[in-house]
């Protein structure tokens, strides 16, 4: 097969999934996209239920939006700020049902390996001519393989979730309480999911936290005896606060200020410098939460918003040069840095620094970021803009910026404040743009 013919495999059809096949057709460059879920957006999905802080504008792709508008696609209105469910009907199915895109997407379809064909990563002679290989398994367990020019990773960070042990490694008695329900997902509906009436533990300092204990104490405002709890590992709320009126997205500054407010007027008990050591199912069922200073929290159930993980299995046989802190790539990495960096100083950036010693792989999005939760989707979008102009070929468009970020109002942090939180600007599912891709 000639190598003009092969296709450019994008793992992923979230936001920035789809955004990538977009920009590689406007390349004259054929993308593949491979979607482990049923649907596009699956993980956006799942937390539908959250409405971002910031607007349409953000949240909207210049190549997928010039792609849907020569079909008569109208754009929501936007200063509007949507909530996930309405992200992806409103924009990222309409996208994916495009005749340009519709054909070139597999759904049920989870990439388990990315490898050189006939090469193991030990091989170098020859190595940048062979083309990728993936491993793909369907839904009913068949595996098949497809054959790239390159590979786009976008396949996020939502279904591998930071553990809530402070030392980076699941609490003894997590898996138990996990199992018996005691441990919710990162974003659970609160208004449908049985915390009515309960005293309920959110773990974590970043917007994803946020989100949830502003939905828990909405919900103890019209429910009685339902108790709001908060940890965080840093000894100050400061950074989970935020710009407030100095933040360029309002909606974000508001969520901080209304979480101070929740916390100066006793509607949410905020517990600090909380490093949980490990947890104890109590009958009821209930859980004991302790620290490693001794301190314990009886609740009925914990929300974990501790961050999330790069899934690195499938690229065991690429040669990936990451960062030994976040697991991004090496040149990426010390921008992004949790406990230097807020995602207001973080600037934007594109081929030249997600570029790896496997040619032509490239990890996008989220899971560009390996640990560090301060992600933004437009950030996202700029990211495989650059992308496919590399892969055309177009050195100066890929090395071109083409993206100003809206300012946090917060200041990089000193590090104390940074500690354990899941983000400074949105984690999935709350940043600039939400990206669970």
């Amino acid at each position: 097969m000639d190598w003009g013919d092969l296709p450019v495999a994008v793992i992923g059809a979230g936001p920035v999934g789809l955004a990538a096949a977009a920009h590689l057709l406007e390349r004259g460059l054929e993308p593949l996209v491979l979607e482990a879920g049923p649907t596009v957006g699956a993980a956006v999905g799942e937390w539908g239920h959250v409405r971002v802080f910031s607007t349409w504008r953000y949240n909207l792709d210049p190549a997928g939006r010039r792609l849907l508008e020569r079909h008569g696609w109208e754009a929501p209105r936007p200063t509007a700020l949507p909530t996930g469910e309405r992200i992806v009907s409103d924009y990222l199915k309409p996208l994916a049902a495009t005749p340009e895109l519709a054909p070139r997407i597999r759904f049920g379809a989870r990439v388990t390996a990315v490898t050189r064909r006939g090469l193991d990563k030990g091989r170098s002679l020859g190595r940048e001519q062979a083309p990728f290989v993936l491993r793909v398994q369907n839904d009913r367990g068949a595996t098949s393989e497809v054959v790239a020019r390159a590979v786009i990773d976008a396949s996020g960070t939502w279904n591998t979730p930071a553990p809530l042990g402070a030392s980076g490694l699941p609490a003894p008695g997590e898996a138990a309480a996990r199992t018996a329900g005691l441990v919710t997902g990162p974003l659970p509906d609160v208004a449908r999911d049985g915390f009515a009436g309960r005293r309920t533990l959110v773990v974590g300092s970043g917007h994803s936290a946020a989100n949830s204990v502003l939905a828990l104490a909405e919900l103890a405002r019209t429910s009685p005896g339902t108790h709001v709890l908060w940890a965080i590992r840093a000894e100050s709320p400061a950074r989970a606060y935020g710009g407030g009126d100095a933040d360029e997205l309002p909606a974000r500054g508001q969520l901080g200020t209304r979480l101070h407010r929740l916390v100066d007027t006793g509607r949410v008990e905020l517990v600090t410098a909380f490093r949980l050591q490990r947890l104890e199912i109590l009958d009821g069922p209930a859980v004991r939460v302790h620290a490693h200073d001794g301190r314990t929290l009886d609740v009925d159930r914990i929300v974990p918003a501790t961050g999330f993980r790069p899934d690195l299995s499938i690229l065991s046989e690429l040669r990936l040069d990451l960062d030994p802190a976040v697991e991004a790539p090496r040149r990426l990495g010390p921008l992004i840095d949790p406990d230097f960096h807020s995602c207001g100083t973080v600037p934007p950036h594109g081929a030249k620094l997600l570029a790896h010693p496997e040619k032509d792989f490239y990890i996008v999005g989220m899971k560009s970021y390996g640990r560090a939760p301060t992600f933004l989707m437009a950030t996202g979008y700029e990211q495989v803009r650059s992308v496919a102009a590399a892969l055309a070929g177009d050195t100066a468009a890929a090395d071109r910026v083409e993206l100003t970020l809206p300012d946090t109002g917060v200041c990089s942090t000193d590090g104390r404040g940074g500690a354990g939180a899941d983000s400074c600007c949105g984690s999935v599912p709350t940043p600039v743009a939400i990206s669970a891709r």
